[in-house]
């Protein structure tokens, strides 16, 4: 009973290892396209963007649609679509001359933010759909003294990412996680703005 307890509280709270079911392979949650229409409302990027963790297209589809020119890449190609590099993002060494939009695996998600960092040059935005808890603990903290985001989304009515990239009708399903979108422009060293989406 204890156990269950625990499980509950920290499943609630988004812990990975804590959980009744098993995780998706590659940790793959998609995102909900309302989350990444949302933040098209209050972001611009630059023409070019690279979603080096493409999954099924939930984020890189929706920029598709507003215009934006999409480089596609992830370890694994889930729906076999003919434009998306199989690769990893950890083995890039060359840099990016556009901005970088996912929602990594989480838990790989200080790495992939670092990677991402370390593949744009200065002005350059890094996006990142992650959980409000991605702003705790002493590793993140140095991340952040150092590479501060300009800007972060906190979602008032929570979005609900989708184990293996299967949604219900609607793509804004609930849940007990807080997800925001953390902004990041390369070389910005000032105090994070805090805004609010999806009210």
């Amino acid at each position: 009973m204890a156990d269950k307890l625990t499980n509950a509280v920290y499943t609630g709270l988004g812990a990975s290892n804590h959980s009744d079911t098993e995780r998706s392979d590659k940790d793959f949650y998609a995102t909900p396209p309302l989350a990444v229409r949302q933040l098209l409302e209050v972001e611009e990027f630059n023409t070019k963007v690279w979603e080096p963790a493409y999954g099924m297209g939930h984020i890189g589809k929706v920029l598709e649609d507003n215009g934006y020119q999409i480089r596609k890449s992830d370890i694994k190609n889930y729906n076999n679509e003919p434009d998306v590099e199989i690769l990893d993002f950890f083995t890039i060494t060359e840099k990016w001359d556009g901005d970088i939009v996912s929602n990594p695996p989480y838990s790989f998600a200080q790495p992939f933010v670092e990677k991402a960092l370390s593949l744009v040059d200065n002005g350059q935005k890094v996006a990142m759909f992650l959980k409000i808890q991605f702003l705790e603990g002493k590793k993140r903290y140095n991340l952040f003294k150092n590479n501060p985001p300009k800007r972060i989304y906190v979602a008032v009515s929570r979005f609900g990412c989708s184990k293996d990239g299967v949604f219900n009708a609607d793509d804004n399903i609930g849940s007990a996680i807080c997800y925001c979108w953390y902004i990041w422009e390369k070389g910005f060293k000032g105090h994070p703005e805090i805004h609010w989406i999806n009210m």
